[in-house]
């Protein structure tokens, strides 16, 4: 796993007031009163959370709670109200990033050794032709995702757990140390989940950090040892059967109504 030089660490910081990055130490990214909001409401208020590497964290709730919201002010994507956020022994920009399906077009005319190639862009940049070498790890990418024969095909043709077997194949090639997955099995056939799943216990075996959006209790409870449940100003974070528990789901569908009751008032 590469990762990224001092400038752009530095750039990256500049850039990102919120946002701290020490390249030294143990990986890990440590959230202390995280705040994001949009003109018109709060969507993440005071969240402290701490992710190390590895492991497998996800990251659940009522929808409009914030889980993506989240990622994406980690990332950069959304600036952050206040709080602090520092990545230790790695940046941001090291972070393979997979947003819903639903944000990607699948209309461009790409074939899925196209896709997947995406994935060297830091490696190979703009241009420049794929060396045997590289090659190679594509097609193994794809073996991975059961995909060895669809180098060649377009997009379009593909069913929707296809695609997804595509994306992860690219994030195969990031070789990333830390994967967000931004509900990554929404509308995806049970047989792709349980191939995908298997690759993601590969991932944390690989020393990676994981960590999904997800809306299937059971898939989280059976396959993620750590979680997030997040509804805006209410948040519960650890041990997977420490935080999903009954008192604590109750609490998430109060704090839910609550917002949903107060952003209906200001349409009154």
């Amino acid at each position: 796993m590469e990762h990224a030089s001092t400038s752009f660490w530095n750039l990256f910081q500049a850039k990102h007031k919120v946002i701290q990055c020490e390249p030294l130490g143990p990986p890990s990214i440590d959230i202390k009163n995280l705040t994001v909001s949009y003109p018109q409401n709060t969507v993440i208020s005071n969240l402290t959370c701490h992710f190390d590497l590895p492991s497998l964290w996800a990251i659940v709730g009522p929808n409009g709670g914030g889980k993506s919201t989240l990622l994406r002010a980690l990332l950069g994507l959304q600036k952050p109200t206040k709080g602090k956020v520092v990545f230790k022994g790695f940046c941001p920009c090291d972070v393979a990033y997979l947003a819903q399906q639903n944000l990607l077009d699948r209309k461009f005319p790409l074939t899925v050794g196209d896709t997947i190639a995406m994935g060297l862009f830091r490696e190979v940049g703009i241009f420049r032709k794929y060396t045997k070498e590289q090659r190679e790890k594509m097609q193994k990418a794809l073996e991975q995702v059961g995909l060895a024969s669809f180098a060649k095909t377009s997009l379009q043709a593909l069913s929707g757990g296809q695609f997804q077997r595509v994306l992860f194949a690219r994030l195969i090639l990031q070789d990333a140390p830390v994967i967000f997955l931004d509900e990554p099995f929404t509308g995806v056939d049970r047989r792709t989940i349980d191939d995908l799943i298997q690759l993601v216990h590969l991932w944390l075996r690989e020393n990676r950090l994981v960590v999904a959006v997800l809306h299937d209790m059971d898939l989280v409870k059976d396959n993620f040892p750590n979680t997030l449940l997040l509804a805006r100003q209410f948040y519960r974070t650890g041990p997977t059967k420490n935080v999903l528990t009954k008192e604590n789901i109750c609490a998430t569908t109060k704090a839910s109504q609550m917002w949903e009751a107060e952003a209906g008032e200001e349409y009154v």
